[in-house]
């Protein structure tokens, strides 16, 4: 695992619960600090950047209600950036519920789903770096406590593979 990647993804995880629950998409380019350093040292300085913090998350601009599979689509990176972190929230069902739902494409889905007495709402962490590796964190909001994040990889794959898509080159096609 990345040296720093679990400290960066728990800094911005801590950083987005502070504003508390129903929250839009965030995303966050994850820089090496050195180079933002180099880039502007003033700047560097206000923010209390060191060299011993490997990278450094930026938060990018979103539109609200940004489609977040629409806009992983539409990402390219630059070569600057060693990775990224997008942070949303979604609600979860145990399978024997949504076994007592009615479809996806049922217009009633979604506001069942939402008052079901199973329901549990979290906040998901995705972080890829570039060289693949990734880290995820989850936090429910009825364990709303730094201290009851799960921190690991591998926990939302898709979101990770999305993400990840994100950096492919011309030549990975």
């Amino acid at each position: 695992m990345h040296v720093g990647l679990e400290s960066l993804v728990r800094e911005v995880e801590d950083y987005v619960a502070a504003g508390g629950w129903d929250q839009p998409t965030r995303l966050f380019a994850l820089v090496p600090t050195a180079a933002l350093i180099e880039a502007d040292p003033t700047v560097a300085a206000d923010l209390n950047l060191n060299a011993d913090m490997p990278l450094t998350s930026v938060e990018q601009e979103l539109e609200f209600g940004t489609d977040l599979e629409e806009l992983l689509g539409t990402i390219a990176w630059p070569e600057d950036v060693a990775g990224a972190m997008v942070v949303l929230e979604r609600m979860m069902l145990p399978p024997s519920a949504t076994e007592q739902l009615p479809g996806e494409d049922d217009p009633d889905f979604v506001e069942l789903a939402a008052n079901h007495p199973d329901r549990r709402d979290v906040r998901i962490v995705s972080a890829v770096l570039r060289t693949g590796q990734n880290l995820n964190a989850l936090r429910y909001r009825d364990h709303d406590e730094p201290t009851e994040v799960a921190v690991a990889p591998d926990l939302v794959g898709r979101l990770n593979d999305s993400l990840l898509a994100t950096f492919a080159t011309d030549e990975d096609a």
